[in-house]
């Protein structure tokens, strides 16, 4: 079998611990690239954060970014798929993050400069203070989400603890059942974790597979690379599954290869061997 489309994660993958796109792995993606595959990276960031790493190898056409809930065109920002979170679960969910914390609430507004709402709460954790005290362009403060349910959300989030949120999450699946999908994932830039409340068709393998399907790609046919556990699917269900040295356990269960962490170029050996194969 042949390969048509390589997936990229970003964070843990593509980029070193420091935040860095190793010159490797710049030059190993330009050879994908001159070999014929089409090099989409799905990601968890914002389209907004995600953008400088796409220009930055040269890409072109499909990203998918916030944990497949959205598909964008590089080029033009426009939306080309979206699984917003379902507006008749908007008030419940924005309710039960109060429980413990303070929602994030991502929306689909790039050209409007809007990229994330919250408000003003008392019980917002350390952790999540600090990313907002550090991106306070493109964020907007109301006084209560609750009274502004939106068609347009990507996701609704908020950041804490590892013990708290690890809580939370068994909450919300006792809570929310199948009507949600929910997970957690390493606050890779900022201290503790995330979780996230998405529509049940999100992810980034959805996302992905419906990109590679209009262009006559079939699953077989892609090869994907991560590290966490939002991108276990995709490795599973690609042609060629790779998790790096760094992935979490799951992650190299589900891999069929595991390569060197991202500290040390496993994006790089990963495409120098996927060429082998072409």
């Amino acid at each position: 079998m042949s390969y048509r489309i390589l997936a990229l994660d970003i964070d843990g993958t593509i980029l070193d611990p420091y935040g860095k796109l190793p010159a490797a792995v710049r030059e190993a993606v330009a050879a994908a690239r001159r070999r014929g595959l089409w090099v989409i990276l799905c990601t968890g960031r914002r389209f907004r954060t995600a953008l400088p790493w796409a220009q930055e190898l040269q890409l072109e056409g499909s990203i998918v970014i916030n944990n497949g809930t959205l598909v964008k065109n590089i080029q033009s920002g426009e939306t080309l798929r979206h699984a917003y979170l379902p507006v008749d679960e908007y008030a419940s969910v924005i309710a039960f993050v109060r429980r413990r914390g303070s929602p994030l609430v991502y929306v689909d507004t790039y050209h409007d400069h809007v990229d994330l709402i919250t408000e003003r709460c008392s019980e917002t954790h350390a952790y999540q203070r600090e990313y907002l005290n550090d991106n306070t362009e493109f964020f907007q403060t109301v006084d209560d989400l609750h009274s502004q349910p939106r068609s347009d959300v990507i996701m609704v989030s908020t950041m804490a603890d590892e013990a708290t949120l690890t809580a939370l999450r068994q909450e919300a699946r006792d809570e929310f059942g199948d009507r949600l999908h929910t997970h957690t994932l390493i606050n890779k830039n900022y201290q503790g974790l995330i979780l996230e409340f998405l529509s049940p068709k999100s992810g980034k393998w959805p996302a992905l597979e419906a990109v590679a399907a209009e262009a006559g790609v079939v699953p077989e046919e892609i090869i994907a690379i991560g590290d966490d556990t939002n991108d276990i699917e995709m490795i599973r269900r690609a042609g060629l599954g790779i998790a790096m040295g760094n992935a979490a356990a799951e992650v190299k269960q589900s891999a069929d290869r595991v390569v060197r962490s991202n500290a040390e170029g496993g994006v790089a050996e990963a495409i120098e061997k996927a060429l082998l194969i072409l």
